[in-house]
């Protein structure tokens, strides 16, 4: 058991340092293979179509592991990140970048089938603390991999990507070697229409005092895909920041966010109540985004963070009060449907906000922020027009 743990936690962390890697230095990759200045389109693309291939089989990858056991469809995850990754290091036209990105999005079930085997392994009265230490590894590790790739991508622009590959290739191996199989294999066919990703939406229309939640949650989610989209691009042209300076300002984020969203919440909703407390989440990131927008030196952005670490007690407060709208019988089902309306704004928020940037790069690169205040900004209208109910039931969309 102690063997299957360390194994799972190392390999959230070395995920997480692989995917951080990557974003400080993404633009100069762009900007280096299709020889222009305003790459924005083309990350917003790849970020867009890697959420798409997510969106589409990662139901597929999650029948497979209740069918064939975690083991295998994990090693096949990690095998296809580890192919990405090399896609992006030695990619010398745009194709092969997009063909990378399709890959991962195919293989990314390792996030997922980690969790699901750390339930397997895992007796009901401790799962809370073990999820809770396994979001502190994810975010260990993308504090570490922004940092890490803004000073390799310094020295050499593919080298971040080449480090990406070897992590994942070391996880691949640590699995390979290390870990048993927490499921057994099932005999049961696999129901193919369990696989359609838009089967959970349905069930939304179903029970209509959810859908305020539901949109809520695309809300938020379209704004986090803003930093991942639009970060690195907005500090390169504003402060002139270099691979170092963009993972640096990444990495305070990830650590205000990680200390905000492990210590802040619970005290913020005993004072505040749920919705108290994520207005005030609201509030914090919508003062951080202002400064952000008008900002004209880069020690500024480092100033604000703390600021903006407020609003990592919206979401877990939001969480909380999501879970009241549903009767315990549908806690599943509700949560597979709010992890669609998470991808559905994987895949529509980097193409919106790219597209935004590539107008406003130009006169004014910090508005983007702005954009990003606004779609917040209605996100707590929302908060503030919900019409809590008790728990209730209903069918199951077929």
């Amino acid at each position: 058991m102690k063997k299957s743990l360390i194994v799972i936690f190392t390999a959230i962390v070395l995920d997480a340092v692989g995917i951080g890697l990557i974003f400080p230095i993404l633009p100069s990759l762009l900007k280096d293979v299709i020889h222009a200045d305003n790459v924005a389109p083309y990350i917003g693309t790849m970020t867009a179509l890697y959420a798409v291939m997510q969106f589409i089989c990662a139901p597929v990858l999650g029948a497979l592991s209740d069918r064939l056991g975690r083991r295998p469809v994990l090693l096949i995850s990690l095998a296809g990140a580890a192919v990405n990754y090399l896609f992006l290091a030695f990619a010398p036209n745009l194709w092969m970048l997009f063909a990378g990105r399709a890959i991962a999005g195919l293989t990314s079930a390792n996030m997922s089938v980690a969790t699901a085997y750390l339930t397997d392994i895992t007796p009901e009265d401790k799962r809370a603390q073990r999820f809770g230490l396994f979001n502190a590894m994810f975010g260990i590790g993308f504090i570490i991999g922004p940092v890490l790739g803004g000073v390799l991508g310094d020295h050499w622009l593919r080298l971040p990507f080449v480090a990406a590959a070897v992590l994942n290739g070391c996880n691949l191996a640590l699995a390979y070697f290390v870990l048993p199989e927490s499921r057994a294999p099932s005999r049961e066919r696999i129901d193919l229409a369990a696989l359609n990703p838009l089967r959970p939406l349905r069930w939304v229309f179903s029970v209509k005092s959810v859908l305020p939640i539901v949109f809520l949650f695309l809300i938020f989610s379209a704004t986090g895909e803003a930093y991942g989209t639009c970060w690195a691009l907005w500090g390169s042209e504003t402060f002139q920041g270099n691979g170092l300076w963009i993972g640096l300002s990444l990495g305070a984020f990830g650590v205000c966010q990680t200390f905000a969203q492990a210590v802040l919440p619970g005290p913020a909703v005993r004072r505040f109540g749920e919705r108290g407390a994520i207005l005030v989440g609201v509030a914090g990131v919508c003062l951080a985004l202002t400064v952000m927008a008008f900002a004209t030196e880069g020690w500024m952005i480092f100033a604000i963070m703390p600021v903006f670490a407020l609003g990592g007690i919206g979401v877990p407060a939001l969480q909380s009060l999501a879970t009241r709208q549903v009767d315990e019988n549908q806690q599943g089902q509700f949560q597979g449907v709010l992890a669609s309306a998470v991808s559905l704004a994987s895949i529509i928020s980097p193409l919106a906000f790219s597209s935004i940037y590539f107008v406003v790069r130009a006169q004014w690169p910090g508005a983007i922020w702005l954009s990003v205040v606004v779609v917040y900004a209605l996100g707590g209208l929302l908060v503030l027009g919900l019409r809590l109910t008790k728990p209730v039931a209903a069918s199951v969309a077929s």
